[in-house]
């Protein structure tokens, strides 16, 4: 069986990208022992690469209300109803290991309602996927619908932007076919 592209793009090699872009993709690969595929089809558009990552660091790397596991369960329920297999794949690693759970990861993707989370994180999946698959139907009360969970005016917008930002990475994932790496389907699972 032949091994399927990453991308139906060109993925450049990491020795022929601008220096910024190969030293990044370097250092992910010295934390995490792979260099993920989204890191080599970006790197495509060098312009584009820089303005996602610093987009999506500023979303996903700080401190704030919501946990870096809650950061990464937006990212799974709304990537499982954009039908993105990268993102679900990628980031479900990710969210086992933050979450320190197994389980979590499929059971958000699958069916977030029916996931063992607590009913404020449901409250927030609730904004997150209506944000990323309605979000002109958004109004007052859904905001008044977290500010009853106790999220503050701060997380509300994270919640809205984290959303935002990965329906357009699920729309550029599926639209470049961009493949996961076989090391996510295993990573925090045991």
């Amino acid at each position: 069986m032949s091994t399927p592209s990453i991308s139906r793009f060109p993925t450049p090699s990491i020795t022929e990208l601008p220096q910024d872009i190969a030293d990044r993709i370097l250092a992910v690969r010295e934390k995490s022992g792979f260099v993920p595929n989204v890191f080599l089809v970006l790197a495509h558009r060098p312009d584009e690469f820089r303005a996602f990552f610093a987009y999506h660091d500023a979303l996903m790397d700080k401190p704030g209300g919501l946990t870096k596991a809650e950061r990464e369960m937006i990212v799974v329920a709304t990537s499982a109803a954009n039908q993105c297999q990268y993102c679900v794949i990628a980031h479900g690693a990710i969210l086992r290991i933050r979450a320190k759970n197994p389980l979590i990861a499929d059971q958000i993707a699958t069916n977030y309602r029916k996931a063992d989370i607590t009913p404020k994180q449901r409250g927030m999946l609730d904004f997150a996927m209506k944000v990323s698959v309605e979000a002109y139907k958004v109004e007052s009360a859904d905001y008044e619908q977290l500010k009853a969970h106790g999220f503050s005016q701060d997380d509300m917008w994270d919640i809205a932007a984290i959303s935002a930002f990965f329906a357009l990475s699920n729309r550029l994932a599926n639209a470049t076919d961009m493949r996961p790496n076989d090391e996510f389907y295993v990573m925090g699972r045991g």
